[in-house]
């Protein structure tokens, strides 16, 4: 990376045909590739004492999923606390924080605006199916504990608290998807399966539930569980088809799970087009073969 401003470069050699420009003084060797991590990193080297990462940046430093139509290149989002002028210029978009209750931390080392705002700040650009997959995936409690990345990222109570002080763009619409956030959804994907089975009239299910044998023997854990009806929606997600080994093993446990008695409803992306039609017909099927009523 090349910071003409710090490092005295000509101005001949910062245009050069091999210096690619990602802002205002910073550019990369048109060798290294431009993605998330290396535009950040850019940023990171003009970067004044105060600002941190927020909006959709920090979206992406937290992992939160975001739906396709969300570019890789929209540059940067930084804040700064009012009355502290935000920083502009290509490829930046700043934005002033007055909230009290906003925080700067560090992830991986890297300053960026607490998970807890960053959602509130995401509820005026995502829709609510997408905001509530947001919010399930930092509240989620995983079935594996990771030292390296400690989760969950906030709870649903402090995430709940948060909502009800933000009082910014999206304020009402961040209230609304709280109703129906849940700690449990492994993915995306699964979080609007979910949704769109609920919005459907369909009960709620128990999210990657432990399913044991008669003898108590455990058989695995599975996507979406109606204990009751002994039924189960599974999001088979892309791994599940680029990979041997996850595929085997999900084939296995479903041939385990059916001679346990359950039967097992296995979703696609595809499902999920036209608001769902697809997969609430295949669940709503096989609930109502195990004795379920709408």
């Amino acid at each position: 990376m090349h910071d003409s401003d710090a490092a005295g470069v000509g101005r001949g050699r910062i245009r050069a045909a091999d210096l690619l420009p990602v802002f205002r003084g910073v550019r990369l060797p048109i060798d290294v590739e431009v993605n998330e991590s290396s535009v950040r990193a850019a940023y990171l080297t003009k970067r004044s004492r105060g600002q941190a990462f927020s909006h959709v940046t920090a979206a992406r430093i937290w992992g939160i999923p975001l739906p396709q139509d969300f570019t890789q290149a929209e540059g940067v989002h930084v804040s700064v606390r009012a009355p502290h002028t935000p920083p502009s210029g290509f490829n930046v978009t700043g934005h002033r924080i007055s909230d009290p209750h906003a925080r700067a931390v560090l992830r991986d080392g890297v300053p960026v605006v607490d998970a807890a705002t960053t959602w509130c700040h995401l509820a005026s650009l995502l829709n609510e199916d997408d905001l509530v997959a947001a919010a399930d995936y930092l509240v989620l409690t995983p079935a594996v504990p990771d030292r390296s990345n400690r989760r969950p990222f906030v709870t649903i109570g402090e995430l709940q608290q948060r909502a009800d002080q933000y009082h910014g763009p999206g304020a009402r619409a961040a209230r609304a998807a709280l109703r129906h956030v849940r700690d449990g959804a492994e993915s995306r994907r699964e979080t609007l399966l979910r949704l769109v089975l609920l919005r459907a009239g369909l009960p709620e299910p128990e999210l990657n539930a432990d399913i044991f044998r008669d003898d108590g023997s455990w058989i695995g854990r599975a996507d979406q569980v109606f204990r009751q009806w002994k039924t189960i929606a599974e999001y088979d997600g892309q791994q599940h088809r680029t990979s041997d080994s996850p595929y085997e093993r999900d084939e296995l446990k479903i041939e385990e799970l059916s001679h346990a008695g359950w039967q097992v409803v296995r979703i696609r992306k595809k499902a999920l087009s036209f608001e769902g039609t697809e997969a609430v017909e295949r669940v709503s099927r096989a609930l109502r073969k195990r004795g379920w009523t709408p």
